[in-house]
């Protein structure tokens, strides 16, 4: 008779349940950017941390691209990974680099036989303990805002499944941070409109008070006061027109700089 024994058939199919839940729990974390209170930096720490779970690897690191074009140590499962992968970023050597770089993924399964390709990096992360990197980009179309490396404490084979599983979550990661930056800018600049059109109210508001206070009834010609009374002084023009409109200035000062811009 042929066959496992039934517990360990049981076990090995609880333990490929439990991973593919796993795993659905890690891609709606990895999306779900749409919080109220979503922090860049958990979110970043979940993602290596669960790659390091979900693939068996010892661990994982997250370098990105700032708004500045320069690379940075954003995440890593481990202080030893997140030193290492800062050196990659210093000295500019290493899987995360060349993936950076060329925007796919690298791997080295030995990192002795690649001591050569990477002699800085080689030598840290053997230094550190680690004996083998892979690193996918984390890109969308063309645009690469970082990389994800994988670390082994040990030589690996090529695994094609654990490249594409690791390139899938950063391109969920990727899409979930790009998200939250279209979110926020889109905030900022809601903020900016909403602003600019509060301060357009303000400013129509004092233009009437003006223009009912002065010898000259035109709209433009109290515009024109504002304006110079506010530059003159170094002042928001909202500033000055909200004080207008509730009876704090001095509408007098402000009137005379209409004539100055007529003389």
């Amino acid at each position: 008779m042929t066959g496992k024994p039934p517990e360990i058939a049981d076990d090995r199919t609880a333990a490929a349940v439990g991973r593919e839940r796993l795993l659905a729990r890690t891609f709606v974390e990895l999306a779900d950017t749409l919080v109220t209170e979503f922090d860049v930096a958990d979110f970043l720490r979940t993602l290596v941390e669960q790659c390091v779970r979900l693939m068996e690897v010892s661990a994982a690191g997250v370098v990105l691209v700032d708004s500045q074009g320069r690379l940075r140590m954003a995440a890593a499962s481990s202080e030893r990974a997140g030193l290492l992968e800062s050196l990659a970023v210093q000295a500019e050597d290493g899987p995360c680099i060349d993936c950076l770089r060329d925007a796919r993924p690298v791997r080295s399964t030995d990192l002795r036989e690649d001591a050569i390709r990477w002699p800085r990096f080689a030598a840290a992360a053997a230094a550190a303990g680690f004996r083998a990197a892979e690193a996918v980009p984390m890109r969308l179309r063309r645009m690469v805002i970082g990389s994800l490396t994988l670390l082994h404490t040990e030589p690996v084979r090529e695994d094609a499944d654990r490249t594409a599983l690791s390139q899938a979550l950063a391109d969920v990661a990727t899409i979930g941070l790009l998200q939250h930056r279209a979110i926020v800018r889109g905030e900022l600049l809601t903020e900016q409109l909403q602003s600019a059109l509060n301060s357009r109210v303000i400013i129509e508001q004092a233009k009437g008070v003006l223009s009912a206070r002065s010898d000259d009834p035109d709209m433009e010609t109290a515009f024109t006061a504002l304006r110079g009374y506010a530059r003159s002084h170094h002042l928001r023009l909202a500033d000055v027109s909200r004080e207008v409109a509730d009876g704090t200035a001095d509408i007098d000062a402000i009137l005379a700089y209409a004539s100055r811009s007529r003389s």
